[in-house]
This record gives structure tokens, C-alpha cells and sequence, in this order.
């Protein structure tokens, strides 16, 4: 179906309209969220201030966060260093631009999607929208945190990737300098940048091979300049660890121990494979039935804030708008599925594309995410914010799917535009700090208390 130049200009208008929303409700969430409450917020910030008075990087187990790769640290100092407004100011200032940077990842969305499937400038808009309006996306914007950053970081490299694959074009070397440079950012911010490295790097070898009939020769010395810069890049500091304290990345440190005595304590396999029922229910992660449910505890904080670091613990109407949320919210989580699982078979068919970059970035980080959980067996470590780096595949291919469903008949896609639309009021009327439903000022501090 061809979209008129008045449709067009409709869904573009509608496009700033998203935009000017999104970005009010983050300045309005940055400015008025409490000082550093958020997950990890007070120790990133001690981190933070030791840096504005030196520069050399604390041992791993100086404090809660010095464990963590330095870069959004270094960066959140300099501009501390900058901006010298007290420490009220600066938090700020800091948070005005982690959300800005965050705003980032939707905007390369949209951009992917207008490349890859021009002509549809429907499923731009909703894959802007995805982006935007998902919770833990808002409110990780308002935390003191190097998980947007790092989201951002892994983006950038996989939104570059994305349009070269798509275009077909050969990775050259100036532009595997680029992703190298962004790839090894995203290690230096977050271990798990190593995966977007993985990631493309495996793309674009299988894409050299799946074009080796019709191009006889596509160098890999691009494909080892990306390699090599973004190791180099973020890997100095992993290096510095094994040198030093004799591992790439800590576990297990005495200054983390109050994580030990968190439940449930222990993992089994059967934990990978419950989603009962009280995620929807019960939306807080101490619910028994979720204790034991990675990906039901999952799922709770990707759409909602199942740990309340944001939201109040004890409340009838969050629950209720959690419930309402997280119902609503299986329809883009189930167009995501079904949208990955089209790109998957792509993939196996052999067709050129993006596909193998993006199912690829999905399949490396739950594994990871999977690893990162046995590993540590708390109710902490279960955090939808962990799996920010995948926003961009996941609003690509919920957006392929949901915008096929929406042309097959009138009355679905009026069905699907209403659900989105609802689901998208609740999440600003819930996401919307302090102003709406309930006011915080009576809260010590956040988050469920075990």
C-alpha cells in the first residue's frame, strides 16, 4: 500500500509530537526525580566525585562501583568539573544528559526502520514510539547510571551496521575505524559492549560469505581494523584488572557482600523456564512465584519498575497500573518475538540484511544475561535495565510485525492502534515522576525491602 505525501506529513507530524512528549517527560523526571535515588545511584556518585578530585582510577574494591569500566565515570566528572553548581545542579545537569543521550537510541531506531523499509512511515513512528514510551527506557533516564550510556554506545554500532548491511555496501576501513571507536566505547562503559564487538563482527563475516558468489573478493582486513580498535579501545581496563588483582572482572568482592544475603540465593534451571502468573498480578520482584522466575522478573522490569526504585512500594493504584501495563504490554513483546523469529529465518534462508547483526546482538545478550543470573542468584540482578542494549532490535522488529498486523484489516489495526495508545497513556501517567497519582515526599528511600 502507497502512502500519500498528506499521510506522510501526518506520521511526521505525529513523529515530533512523540518526540516533544518523550523529552518533556524526562527533563520533567530529571529535574524533579529525587537526588540520587536509583539503583546504585549514591555509590556511582561517590565514584564520580572521587574522580573531580583525582583522576587515576581507585582499586576494584575501593567502593561499591569502582569495580565498573571508567568511561561514563571519567565522562560524568569532567562535566562535574565543568559545571561546578553544587552537588544539586550537577546531579542535574548529569541527568539531563543521560536522558539526552538516551534520546538517542530512539532516534536511531526510526532511522534504521526509514532506511530498511522505506515507503512505511508508519512503522518509523511506531518504532519511535516503542522506544520512547518503554518504561524502563524513562525511567533509567533519570538515574545517575552507565546503563543508558552503554545502551546508547551499542546503538550507535548496531544502528551503523544496520544500514551498511542493509544497503549491501563493504565495511570500509574508515568506517570500521568509526564502529570500532563506538564498539570499544561501549566495552569501556559496560562488559556487555563486548557483545555488540561479537555481534557485528560475525555479521559482516557472514554477510562476506553470503555475497561470495557475486563478489569474488570482500577483504576482512575491515572487519579486524573494527576488531582491533575497539578492543584496544575498552579492553585497556580489563587488562589493567588481570594485571593488577589477577582477573578481567571482578566477582564475588567484600564490598558487594550485602548482595549475598538478597533471595533467593541460589538458581536452577527450572527457574529459566516459570512466568507465573503474579507478573502481572503482583508487579514487585519479591513476589515468591518471581524469586524464582528470571525472565517473569524480566519482562516486570522492562514494563514496569518491578524493583520500585521509581515507583511507590506500597500502593493499590501502582499495582493496578502495573497490571494494566503489563497486560497491554504483551502485544508489542509478542510482535517482537514473532518479528526476531522472521529474522532468524531470514537469516537461516541466506538472505542479505541486517538480520544476522540484530538476531545475533538478541541471542548474544540473553545468553550473557542468562550466564550474568546463575551466576549471581539474587532478585537484584534480574533487571530489565541489563538488556538496554537490545532496544534498538527490539522496537525493529516489533515494529516490522505490529505495522504488517495493522494492514491486514481496518478493524485490527484500530484495535492495535487503540492498545498502543492506552498502553502508552499509562506508562507517561505512571512514568511521570511525583505529579499524577501519588506523591513520594513521604518515601526514605526506594526500592523493595527484603
Amino acid at each position: 500500500m502507497t502512502i500519500s505525501d498528506d499521510g506522510k506529513r501526518t506520521y511526521r507530524v505525529a513523529a515530533w509530537v512523540v518526540l516533544a512528549i518523550a523529552i518533556a517527560v524526562r527533563v520533567h523526571n530529571a529535574i524533579h526525580y529525587t537526588l540520587l535515588w536509583g539503583f546504585d545511584a549514591l555509590y556511582n556518585w561517590h565514584y564520580i566525585r572521587y574522580l573531580t578530585r583525582s583522576w587515576a582510577l581507585p582499586a576494584p574494591d575501593a567502593g561499591w562501583s569502582a569495580a565498573h569500566p571508567p568511561l561514563f565515570y571519567y565522562a560524568s566528572a569532567l562535566l562535574a568539573r565543568l559545571l561546578p553548581f553544587g552537588r544539586q545542579g550537577e546531579v542535574i545537569a548529569l541527568r539531563l544528559c543521560i536522558a539526552a543521550v538516551g534520546l538517542v537510541i530512539a532516534l536511531l531506531t526510526a532511522r534504521c526502520v526509514e532506511r530498511v523499509d522505506p515507503g512505511h512511515p508508519r512503522r518509523a513512528l511506531l518504532a519511535l514510539g516503542l522506544v520512547l514510551f518503554l518504561p524502563v527506557h524513562i525511567y533509567m533516564s533519570a538515574m545517575v547510571s552507565e546503563e543508558m550510556l552503554a545502551a546508547t554506545l551499542i546503538s550507535v554500532v548496531l544502528a551503523g551496521a544496520t544500514l551498511d548491511l542493509a544497503a549491501g555496501r563493504r565495511l570500509s576501513e574508515r568506517r570500521a575505524l568509526w564502529l570500532g571507536l563506538a564498539a570499544g566505547a561501549a566495552f569501556l562503559t559496560k562488559l556487555t559492549g563486548v557483545l555488540v564487538i561479537a555481534a557485528t563482527a560475525g555479521a559482516y563475516l557472514l554477510d562476506r560469505w553470503n555475497r561470495r558468489a557475486s563478489t569474488p573478493f570482500v577483504p576482512l582486513r575491515p572487519v579486524r581494523v573494527m576488531v582491533a580498535v575497539a578492543l584496544s579501545v575498552g579492553g585497556w581496563f580489563y587488562l589493567r584488572n588481570w594485571m593488577g588483582w589477577g582477573y578481567l572482572y571482578p566477582h564475588g568482592l567484600a564490598v558487594h557482600e550485602i548482595m549475598f544475603t538478597m533471595p533467593p540465593g541460589e538458581r536452577h534451571w527450572l527457574d529459566y523456564l516459570r512466568f507465573p502468573l503474579s507478573t502481572w498480578t503482583d508487579p514487585q520482584v519479591l513476589n515468591p512465584d518471581l524469586l524464582r522466575s528470571v525472565w517473569g522478573s524480566t519482562y516486570l522490569t522492562w514494563w514496569f519498575d518491578g524493583h520500585r526504585s521509581f515507583l511507590p512500594t506500597e500502593s493499590a493504584w501502582v499495582n493496578r497500573f502495573g497490571t494494566a501495563i503489563l497486560t497491554l504490554a504483551l502485544v508489542p513483546t509478542a510482535a517482537a518475538v514473532v518479528g526476531a523469529a522472521r529474522g532468524v529465518r531470514r537469516v537461516l534462508r541466506g538472505a542479505q540484511g541486517p538480520d544476522a547483526l540484530l538476531t545475533g546482538m538478541i541471542a548474544l545478550t540473553l545468553a550473557g544475561y542468562v550466564a550474568f543470573n546463575w551466576r549471581n542468584p539474587w532478585f537484584a540482578t534480574c533487571k530489565g535495565s541489563f538488556l538496554l542494549g537490545l532496544a534498538l532490535p527490539f522496537a525493529f522488529y516489533a515494529s516490522e510485525v505490529l505495522d504488517d498486523w495493522m494492514r491486514r484489516a481496518a478493524a485490527l489495526r484500530v484495535a492495535l492502534w487503540l492498545a498502543l495508545l492506552v498502553l502508552a497513556a499509562l506508562v507517561l501517567f505512571t512514568f511521570t515522576w511525583n505529579e499524577l497519582l501519588w506523591n513520594m515526599d513521604h518515601m526514605e528511600k526506594p526500592g523493595v525491602i527484603w
